[in-house]
């Protein structure tokens, strides 16, 4: 099996795309293109996705798309995390417990 490059690119953008949109969701400060913000991260996110839409349509053809198990539950998977996210993180992250124990926080 040979690897080809532009399929690599597509699932390395994809899976580039789902830490930047659960620390763009939790608004966890964290490195993107865009910054360390949180909005930052969330376009970073979409950058990834729409960047790996076109790399897979000019490799493929996006109607093939349907015939593709792994990008399709990929991007299923990442639909459903940016639609329900914030409601998961938010019903199991208790908001009166602090980031730190009390012990590593300075005096």
């Amino acid at each position: 099996m040979k690897l080809n490059i532009l399929d690599f690119l597509t699932g390395f953008l994809l899976m580039n795309a789902m830490p930047h949109l659960i620390f763009g969701i939790i608004r966890l400060r964290f490195l993107s293109l865009f910054g360390f913000s949180a909005v930052g991260n969330l376009l970073y996110a979409l950058v990834n996705v729409v960047t790996a839409g076109a790399i897979y349509h000019y490799q493929y053809d996006i109607t093939s798309m349907k015939q593709d198990g792994i990008l399709v539950g990929a991007l299923t998977m990442f639909g459903i995390f940016l639609i329900t996210g914030r409601f998961f993180v938010g019903l199991f992250q208790p908001k009166s417990k602090p980031a730190l124990p009390g012990y590593l926080k300075e005096k």
